[in-house]
């Protein structure tokens, strides 16, 4: 699990509690289920209302890109680039035949059974660059829902508050009882805010940049592969794509394999 997403999940909340209590407050105020089930229950039907179900059916693994903890393998995966087109430059495209099949990555897979096949180069770029926007595709198709519902939220929670001020102002023979009562009609519009601010926006945040953490991958894999194919020497091969990692200082002391 990403202990970051969680912490600061965390770590919003508690302020936003933190500040109420200091200044007097109650936790128990903060508590209304009516307020809850207005905002969370009209998000949630909002959101549904607005995709298709094959859509909606992946919000466990947008849950999963959100939360869960992805290893860095960008160092790896250059050097296996890179031994590929050592093994190109002396012993010809075939030889690579065996891990064109057996490649742990996919998207290597796809790109070395092209190459191997004798594919043209542009050709190869134009089908591995469409895959490559087709992921990005799906990254932003899970961001877009979490967006959708860090908009209903704020909404749903004014809705909320509407309500609760027109059974206030219904209630106008009972004076003793309008301060609390106010104070229980804007509980449904904090929680819209604090759960667009704090869960959904942050999390469609956190999908859109592991989803660009991937393509940039994706798109170090692609020019490997055709360095590969041109049989590049594997030395510039790791300077050109260590241009694709976080840490990129490619002045590094790095092995001449020729």
């Amino acid at each position: 699990m990403d202990i970051t997403t969680v912490i600061g999940i965390i770590a919003g909340f508690a302020a936003l509690i933190g500040g109420f209590l200091w200044e007097g407050g109650e936790a128990s105020g903060l508590l209304q289920g009516a307020a809850a089930l207005i905002v969370f229950g009209g998000t949630a039907a909002a959101v549904v209302v607005s995709f298709p179900w094959k859509r909606l059916r992946t919000l466990p693994e947008a849950l999963k890109l959100a939360f869960g903890s992805r290893a860095s393998n960008t160092e790896e995966l250059i050097e296996d680039l890179a031994g590929m087109a050592s093994t190109a430059r002396r012993s010809g495209m075939l030889a690579l035949e065996n891990t064109a099949e057996t490649h742990e990555d996919p998207f290597m897979r796809e790109g070395l059974g092209l190459i191997v096949d004798g594919g043209d180069q542009p050709l190869i770029r134009q089908i591995l660059e469409l895959e490559i926007d087709k992921r990005q595709d799906k990254f932003d198709n899970y961001a877009k829902i979490f967006e959708s519902a860090g908009g209903y939220a704020p909404t749903m929670g004014i809705i909320g508050t509407v309500m609760g001020l027109i059974r206030v102002l219904g209630s106008l023979g009972e004076p003793a009882n309008l301060g609390s009562s106010i104070a229980v009609a804007f509980i449904a519009t904090l929680y819209g805010v604090a759960s667009a601010n704090l869960i959904f926006l942050p999390i469609a945040s956190k999908i859109r940049a592991r989803g660009e953490e991937e393509v940039r991958v994706m798109e170090m894999m692609l020019e490997g592969l055709l360095a590969v194919q041109n049989a590049e020497n594997p030395n510039l091969v790791r300077k050109k794509l260590a241009t694709y990692t976080e840490d990129n200082d490619i002045s590094r002391t790095v092995g001449v394999d020729l």
